[in-house]
């Protein structure tokens, strides 16, 4: 079984998340810029296996799309053609960012690392993949 990648998507910075190979646990991997985001992920793809993407989506408390779905779109385009072999699921993102700023708080770090936006961004992409993990087992 391949790799789960999260990906929490943003117009300077990428947060990344996997999980393990039984697809049980997220973890944080690491952030990247946005503009080497496909090269990033062919250099992973090209040592683990990965089964599936799962890309944030931003939606705004109606449920309605966020402002940021015209910068989202276009990068599952992107995700889709650059990796046929690899399904795309997109995944409800809300709060992502606030609870991951709040993770980091209250795990003691210093006031310089909780303002780590690369740090946050990371997390972010660590808890959408584990409320993904979480819906599937309940389906």
């Amino acid at each position: 079984m391949g790799r789960i990648v999260a990906i929490d998507f943003g117009q300077k910075r990428v947060g990344i998340a996997v999980t393990d190979t039984l697809q049980m646990i997220a973890n944080g991997l690491t952030t990247v810029p946005t503009s080497t985001i496909f090269n990033f992920l062919k250099d992973y793809i090209s040592k683990e296996p990965v089964d599936k993407f799962v890309v944030g989506l931003p939606k705004q408390m109606d449920y309605t799309d966020s402002e940021s779905m015209k910068y989202i779109t276009p990068f599952v385009n992107g995700l889709r053609n650059n990796f046929p072999n690899q399904t795309v699921h997109l995944f409800d993102e809300r709060f992502s960012s606030k609870l991951a700023s709040r993770a980091i708080a209250q795990s003691g770090m210093s006031k310089k690392n909780r303002q780590d936006k690369a740090l946050i961004d990371q997390v972010s992409a660590t808890i959408i993949l584990q409320d993904y993990l979480e819906s599937k087992r309940y389906l």
